[in-house]
């Protein structure tokens, strides 16, 4: 059984951030089972690219989010993870933030929000041929959307929202920011944050920030840090995952027009698209979040040491031809794809609902309304960030 002493640490990550191709490096070490990788910053590491190995380390107790506060996780930039933030958390403490917000995400809810979502990309499209073509459509459609809606379920204004698209992109920025922007503009968020709660609190709404206002000072369950922290979490999920992933959609159906042609004769299969370009595209540049293991775990052929880090390369687990079929290819009426594009277990994405709605929504608004987009410019992309993603997408239609 391989051991991590058995091998060099090899150079991580294998992508070139400007495109969205998964290199073949991981095929490689898919073949392998489990291999040792460096990134730039923190320790060697276990990467994990097979989908069943992925899953047992993404739902086992026995690996911990929380332990990568306390070593040198390996990591991207010199920014090391914080304590007590939903996501570097394990259960119990995990479940208690976790129920709290939970409520706001659920199916039935997420469900009510779609027609404003169609609302706001219906306005969005109107506002893209009314100013002609080419355009942005990540500046004027992909980037909005997300942003709005999650603006509104917390209750801040939308005129601040260019200024949190300034934080977010330092705070994810990678290589491309200094320590100190990015500690500053965390910093400032949580200041705007805290101004807003109290806001909140004297002027109650009907939001998802006044709720956990209520939670921390009614009932006792959240400290005024963690209250500020999980309004900071929800603002970053909401406007940069969500807004990358549509992007990618789009610029892979575009580089394809027949898949594009497809959807736009057959918008039924937008679901089923959607489901199968979150498995196929990736979005991190280095996989998820480092887990480490609390005792001995045997992953698949490989024996993880107690207190030695794991890190799951979700794109590479999502290509695994051991789960499904002819991995490489895009087939947009797959079925039974249970892609990991979402992440697996008790850190598996709280927003995934609300992101299906607004990624189903607003292609579906593209489809009916710019049924002959195109690409019409030169794609700029997201180097050096945290995700990977068109930053500039110039179409015409």
């Amino acid at each position: 059984m391989t051991t991590l002493k058995d091998s060099e640490p090899v150079a991580y990550p294998f992508d070139d951030p400007a495109g969205l191709d998964v290199d073949d490096a991981y095929a490689v070490a898919r073949a392998a089972g489990m291999i040792r990788v460096r990134l730039p910053y923190g320790e060697p590491v276990w990467l994990v690219t097979r989908y069943a190995d992925a899953r047992l380390v993404l739902s086992d107790p026995r690996f911990s989010r929380a332990m990568a506060t306390e070593r040198d996780g390996p990591r991207l930039t010199e920014a090391r993870e914080e304590p007590g933030q939903m996501f570097t958390l394990d259960p119990p403490e995990h479940t208690r933030l976790r129920t709290l917000v939970a409520k706001a995400f659920t199916m039935h809810r997420v469900a009510r929000l779609r027609p404003r979502v169609r609302e706001l990309a219906e306005g969005l499209a109107d506002e893209l041929v009314a100013a002609g073509a080419p355009a942005d459509l990540v500046e004027h459609y992909t980037r909005p959307i997300p942003g709005s809606v999650i603006c509104e379920m917390l209750g801040v204004p939308a005129s601040d929202r260019p200024q949190f698209q300034v934080w977010s992109d330092t705070m994810m920025a990678g290589t491309r920011v200094t320590l100190d922007e990015v500690l500053t503009a965390r910093e400032e968020l949580r200041d705007y944050l805290h101004g807003m709660i109290e806001i909140r609190r004297a002027e109650p709404a009907d939001d998802l920030m006044t709720a956990l206002i209520e939670a921390r000072d009614e009932h006792g369950r959240l400290s005024e840090r963690e209250l500020i922290d999980l309004c900071l979490m929800l603002l970053m999920s909401g406007l940069e995952t969500t807004e990358t992933q549509l992007s990618s959609i789009v610029y892979t159906l575009l580089t394809e027009p027949h898949r594009w042609a497809r959807l736009r004769d057959d918008p039924e299969l937008v679901p089923s698209a959607i489901e199968e370009l979150l498995r196929f595209l990736p979005l991190g540049t280095a996989g998820s979040f480092v887990r480490y293991a609390t005792e001995d775990v045997a992953v698949g052929d490989t024996l993880v040491r107690a207190g030695e880090p794991v890190l799951v390369a979700l794109a590479a687990a999502n290509r695994d031809a051991a789960r499904f079929d002819a991995p490489d290819e895009v087939r947009l009426a797959r079925r039974d794809n249970s892609h990991l594009g979402f992440g697996h277990g008790a850190h598996h994405c709280l927003g995934a609902q609300l992101a299906r709605v607004e990624l189903q929504e607003s292609l579906w608004v593209l489809l009916a309304r710019l049924p002959g987009l195109h690409l019409a410019g030169e794609v700029e992309w997201k180097t050096g960030m945290l995700i990977r993603g068109p930053r500039v997408l110039p179409v015409g239609w």
